[in-house]
């Protein structure tokens, strides 16, 4: 038993006597498939706070002959799967954090030439009878181990990309390199492993790196495909979650959700997690990355970015073409390559059927408020946004005429004027002038309700009276009139059939001149 290699299961121990676990083993059932297969070369990139070290622990503690787990994993959904105890602490493991290893190393520059050295030494003490005279990397040594006893390893990379993020001498990129190239690209190796799993933010980078790595498959926040029900929390565990602990679900997925892939709904785990144990909602984002990021990538300014910026805020989605960014720190070239960094940051949602990304939740949207609050080209989506509650407030209390003042700013500056008279920029620009209302709502847009479709409804999260529920009908050169007809004519008011109290209809109207016309009424059940 050693610290890289094959270690012990003190790490998943800790895991599992956590207060809140939810039960990801069956990653393990899929990772088993790839085992001495020609995919057996995996790369999981996703953002900070979705679990990497997790997954990495667990299968140190399921594959590593430095332990017996099966005690460990007997009550989890693993136990029951077919292959379960086919290589259950049966295959030589090798962990390093990489970035746990450049954060603690006192001479970054050495870094690699003493975690080689650290590494032989413990192969040295756990297998004495192979000869490792002459070996002078990692590599060497499985190589050796393979050849005298054909025992064959799992290797992982957890943050395999930091130094790739980081700022390091160009020296020890390098030798990093290096380093790939001897653990990957060598076909003399490859069959001493059974199974390489490198975790990290980034995809593999579409460039030196690359060449070093072209050999895995990845599996990423923009496509994970067999493995995403793993990527982060799934609206079923959530579910579940939020009825053991009586949290409200709804605003749980309101804060926390808007990951979807492949048919599932994912929530960031970290933060459902501490939303149980705090008994709040509230951002988390902070804590462990900063809103800085997104300014910095802003403030290259590219071509049609701060209207798609804007247009995300104001909860649409824009196209995005994820194909062009190289996966670096330095090769952004048009907005396409900000946006596709900033979904894999976890800043940006991507829908893999439409190519358009979002802004996923409420939580993350806090970040891109306190962004644009200090960008100096955002500051009229800044005022929009601070001016919000006030509109709000102006609704609740039915003053039509000061909405539709408000509203004149938000339309203009969500929109361009190719596009002013499109309905669904006004939509835009009424779901940005009341970004405060998320707060206390749900919203839904162009929804079926009674016999036609709504344009924006907006649903209470607490359905305590002190936030009515909200109907909200656009029309083009028309009167606001015609939109409350149109509202009551088609019994929109059906969508809160289980609703006992007040609901409110808004009807606005807009012109070429550019001016809103409002009007609100009250509609209670008889």
């Amino acid at each position: 038993m050693g610290i890289y290699l094959n270690p012990n299961n003190r790490g998943f121990k800790g895991i599992l006597s956590a207060d809140i676990y939810v039960d990801k083993t069956m990653l393990i059932s899929e990772l088993n498939k790839f085992i001495d297969k020609n995919n057996k070369f995996v790369c999981v990139s996703r953002p900070r706070r979705f679990g990497k070290t997790f997954a990495s622990n667990m299968m140190c503690a399921y594959y590593s002959k430095g332990c017996d787990s099966k005690e460990l994993f007997a009550d989890l959904k693993i136990a029951k799967a077919d292959n379960f105890e086919k290589y259950l602490n049966k295959l030589n493991f090798i962990k390093i954090d990489v970035a746990s290893e450049y954060q603690n190393a006192k001479d970054k520059e050495n870094l690699l030439n003493k975690l080689t050295a650290l590494v032989i030494s413990e192969f040295k003490a756990q297998f004495p009878t192979v000869n490792f005279e002459y070996v002078e990397s990692i590599a060497d040594c499985m190589l050796r181990v393979y050849a005298e006893t054909e025992e064959t390893f799992v290797l992982i990379l957890d943050e395999y990309d930091s130094l790739v993020r980081m700022n390091v001498s160009k020296k020890l990129f390098n030798e990093y390199l290096e380093f790939l190239n001897g653990l990957f690209k060598s076909d003399t190796l490859k069959d001493a492993i059974s199974l390489a799993y490198i975790t990290g933010i980034l995809p593999v980078v579409r460039d030196k790196v690359q060449s070093k790595l072209n050999n895995f498959e990845e599996y990423t926040i923009i496509d994970s495909k067999e493995l995403t029900e793993f990527v982060g929390f799934t609206d079923e565990e959530v579910t579940e979650l939020c009825e053991k602990y009586q949290l409200n679900h709804t605003e749980c997925k309101n804060w926390y959700q808007g990951y979807r892939q492949n048919g599932f709904e994912i929530y960031n785990p970290e933060s459902v997690v501490k939303s149980i144990i705090n008994h709040r909602f509230e951002g988390h984002w902070s804590k462990t990355s900063s809103y800085q990021v997104i300014v910095d990538r802003l403030n290259s300014n590219f071509e049609g970015m701060k209207d798609d910026v804007i247009r995300m805020i104001a909860g649409e989605n824009v196209k995005v073409d994820v194909g062009m960014y190289l996966n670096t720190m330095t090769d952004f070239v048009v907005k396409d390559d900000v946006f596709t960094y900033l979904i894999h940051l976890g800043y940006l949602a991507y829908d893999y059927n439409t190519h358009t990304c979002r802004v996923p939740n409420k939580e993350v949207r806090q970040e891109w408020f306190r962004a644009v609050s200090v960008l100096k080209n955002y500051k009229v989506t800044d005022q929009i946004i601070k001016a919000s509650e006030n509109l709000l407030e102006q609704t609740l209390q039915l003053n039509g005429d000061e909405v539709a003042k408000m509203l004149n700013l938000s339309h203009i500056h969500v929109t361009s004027h190719r596009n002013y008279d499109n309905e669904q920029a006004l939509a835009a620009a009424v779901y940005l002038a009341f970004i405060d209302a998320l707060n206390y709502y749900t919203v839904f847009k162009e929804t079926s309700a009674g016999k036609g479709i709504a344009d924006l409804i907006y649903t209470p999260l607490y359905l305590d009276g002190e936030y009515p529920p909200m109907i909200i009908e656009l029309k083009y050169k028309s009167t606001p009139s015609k939109a409350l007809d149109q509202i009551n004519r088609k019994e929109y008011f059906h969508a809160f059939d289980n609703y006992n109290g007040k609901v409110l209809f808004v009807g606005i109207n807009y012109d070429d001149e550019k001016e809103h016309e409002c009007k609100i009424e009250v509609w209670e059940k008889e």
